[in-house]
């Protein structure tokens, strides 16, 4: 199986969570919590689940539609930031590593 490496790419807005450049790491069917900063679990994770079995199983992230090109994907949390609420979006990177 191949390990996921999830990245803060940008913050858009204030986020409570994220201050930039944290990750996440999903090795298998695990969260590796030593190699892991921080887990948004209000806004964030969920969006990011949906895509976390395909990606390590090898499907292509522009095949997802999470990317133009390359083999990196993109997911947005879902706070939409102001001027709805008081926080913000954070975009992530997810690359795959064999």
């Amino acid at each position: 199986m191949n390990k996921l490496i999830i990245k803060v790419k940008e913050i858009k807005g204030n986020c409570v969570v994220y201050k930039g450049g944290e990750k996440i790491v999903i090795d298998g069917p695990e969260i590796d919590l030593k190699e892991t900063d921080k887990i948004c679990v209000f806004h964030a994770f969920a969006p990011i689940l949906h895509y976390v079995v395909a990606l390590r199983e090898g499907v292509d992230p522009v095949k997802l539609g999470l990317a133009k090109k390359g083999n990196k994907g993109y997911i947005q949390c879902v706070d939409p930031g102001k001027p709805y609420t008081n926080g913000g979006t954070v975009i992530f990177e997810i690359s795959i590593k064999k």
